[in-house]
């Protein structure tokens, strides 16, 4: 089909604006990083405001990593990362199952409790009592535990197991199949978009750990990745407060910032196929 001008024109503006939003996204990120690899004296010089460095220098990653606090702090989240998807995935799947199938008894009054999860929650001050009740309170478990399943992305799951064809379960019964063996070697199989999707959302989740270790954690050889950038961060704003400390330079900050956001960044592309259509499918049905 041959464009008229006006076609012509909208999808100029459509990419015009499209280049704009890209570029206001990957600037910040393309700052930082050409900062964290620039020599200290060229920074300040420039006044801190560096885009292209002349010179680069892994100073400040070689720095940033002899810091006890950071690898041990990279290490708490990667954990808190693996463990704490791996633990969402298996409970999520399991609820997520059993609420496709409409001949569970009590199906609609369990859906009901995990939707009024998502209108209501307990406060503060109770999940506070209730970690520090369990034991929780400065072990890594407070961070994965209080958060092991996530009502929205049940919700999602269910939409995708409902989708899968009805005559594929009737098959695999009449052969004698059980259910855990129907979840696992059938459903499981049929359903990588989505659990990919819903795995990205928790592992996104994890990784970003902050709220819940200032609240459940005061050991810092326990603190995620997030929690030591945003002492890095507050140390140099705060230089007076922090007399006894030294405050890291701004290439080291910014190598901070790089370290604790690139993980994600890098695995992002290799399932965004698997994501969207995952999104996409799981939200058909209600």
């Amino acid at each position: 089909m041959v464009k008229g001008i006006e076609d012509k024109i909208f999808d100029a503006v459509v990419y015009s604006i499209l280049v704009l939003v890209g570029l206001a996204v990957l600037f910040p990120l393309f700052f930082v990083l050409s900062v964290s690899v620039t020599p200290m004296s060229e920074v300040l010089k420039n006044g801190g405001f560096i885009v292209f460095p002349k010179n680069v220098t892994f100073v400040a990653y070689r720095e940033l990593l002899g810091d006890q606090a950071i690898p041990r702090a990279f290490l708490v989240t990667v954990f808190i990362t693996v463990i704490g998807t791996a633990v969402n995935m298996a409970l999520t799947t399991l609820m997520a199952y059993p609420l496709s199938r409409k001949t569970l008894p009590g199906r609609s009054f369990f859906l009901l409790i995990i939707l009024i999860t998502l209108l209501f929650s307990g406060g503060l001050i109770p999940l506070y009592l209730t970690v520090k009740a369990t034991g929780l309170l400065n072990s890594v478990w407070a961070m994965i535990i209080p958060g092991a399943v996530g009502a929205f992305n049940i919700l999602i799951m269910k939409s995708f197991f409902e989708n899968l064809p009805e005559e594929l379960f009737d098959s695999v019964r009449i052969d004698g199949a059980k259910e855990l063996r129907i979840l696992l070697q059938i459903v499981l199989p049929l359903s990588v978009p989505v659990m990919l999707t819903i795995g990205l959302f928790y592992a996104v989740g994890h990784w970003n750990e902050f709220f819940q270790a200032i609240m459940f954690i005061t050991n810092r050889e326990l603190y995620p990745i997030q929690v030591i950038v945003r002492d890095f961060l507050t140390m140099a704003q705060n230089p007076i407060e922090n007399v006894d400390t030294p405050v890291p330079s701004e290439s080291v900050q910014m190598a901070a910032v790089i370290v604790a956001c690139a993980p994600i960044i890098v695995v992002y592309p290799f399932i965004q196929k698997h994501f969207t259509k995952g999104m996409l499918i799981g939200s058909i049905k209600g």
